[in-house]
């Protein structure tokens, strides 16, 4: 299991997912460009010291990130995903790949995909922000492959 952040935006996001790839030994894989210096303060705020932690790989594009992408799924968090993330058979192999911010991915990114899902919300909202949607479908992904279950550590 890995996770991919496509151009991520905000610099405190991409922390908090650094923080969690760390806390839950998953791999980070960073989709450049990013849109703020990548040794921004703020970044290395939010990954606290877990950051040096992480098992973290960085890609000049969307090109090279294809070309060292390891076998596995490439399954889109979207809002436009048909199938709620709790209603994924998630594989030890898969990639969850995550979108910019402010404008998700661009439409090549989005075909490139294997699966999309979705988190369910209230009726008129939009989304949830990059780091959060990451640690929600994380946490299913490992519980349906055991390896949240009830473990004190990984």
């Amino acid at each position: 299991m890995r996770l991919a952040l496509y151009q991520p935006d905000i610099p405190q996001n991409t922390g908090a997912v650094l923080r969690l790839g760390a806390c839950f030994r998953t791999p980070v894989e960073i989709i450049e460009p990013c849109g703020f210096p990548f040794d921004d303060k703020r970044l290395r705020r939010a990954a606290m010291d877990y950051g040096g932690q992480c098992d973290l790989a960085r890609h000049a594009s969307w090109q090279a990130y294809l070309e060292a992408r390891p076998p596995g799924r490439l399954v889109l968090l979207s809002t436009a995903g048909a199938v709620p993330y709790t209603d994924f058979v998630y594989a030890p192999t898969d990639v969850l790949l995550l979108g910019r911010e402010s404008r998700g991915v661009p439409d090549e990114v989005h075909a490139a995909a294997d699966a999309r899902v979705r988190i369910p919300m209230s009726a008129g909202l939009r989304s949830l922000n990059v780091a959060m949607s990451a640690g929600i479908v994380l946490a299913e992904a490992l519980r349906q492959l055991g390896i949240l279950q009830g473990k004190t550590e990984l």
